[in-house]
């Protein structure tokens, strides 16, 4: 069976990675499935157990990662976040192409270690307007959104170390950019080369 693909999305809050990636999973396109994070901090009204991530013990989460089940993981203000390494192998080996939120230090981490992986980056059209989503979004005050910007430049000096970058600037012509990638990579030509050895034959 052919193997999956992997796919790392990120991007600096505001810039709407969120939106695109629920956007990109609707109907399944391209065989893609979203990996569910893991995470020891408290589950938070509205979100759902093995949807929004999957929600375990701090002491839990340390003994994953020491014993290597974690593809990637960081401490977030005091809290463990990671990506669990046997769904997303078991899904790759299925033939079923994989989706990653996370941040760029932890794509850069599954790259290092998968490096098959397919990295895209999601922008803002320009720093204005990643302010003005934060500011709408009414959940930080001036002093945090300055910090998410400033989060922001850390990103984007390191956009250059992704396979491909994505402005989303219309939601809807983001998505399709994606889609075209993502279907791009499944005909590159080393993922395919049972077809022509067989043909050789």
């Amino acid at each position: 069976m052919k193997q999956g693909i992997l796919f790392v999305m990120s991007g600096p809050s505001g810039t709407g990675k969120g939106t695109v990636c629920a956007e990109l999973l609707k109907n399944k396109d391209n065989n893609l499935f979203l990996s569910i994070s893991t995470t020891s901090r408290n589950i938070r009204a509205g979100e759902i157990d093995g949807v929004t991530y999957n929600y375990t013990t701090p002491e839990k989460f340390r003994e994953m990662a020491e014993s290597g089940c974690m593809l990637e993981w960081a401490v977030y203000g005091g809290n463990y976040y990671g990506t669990p390494k046997k769904s997303v192998l078991e899904r790759l080996d299925r033939g079923e192409n994989v989706l990653l939120e996370i941040d760029v230090q932890g794509a850069l981490k599954v790259k290092k270690a998968f490096d098959d992986a397919v990295l895209i980056f999601i922008v803002p059209p320009s720093t204005e307007e990643l302010r003005r989503r934060l500011e709408s979004r009414g959940r930080e005050n001036e002093d945090q959104i300055n910090e998410r910007i400033k989060a922001a430049e850390f990103e984007l000096d390191n956009a250059d170390k992704y396979d491909y970058i994505a402005v989303n600037d219309d939601l809807a012509s983001c998505v399709e950019s994606i889609r075209a990638i993502m279907k791009a990579e499944q005909f590159r030509a080393r993922r395919n080369t049972e077809f022509t050895e067989r043909l050789k034959k």
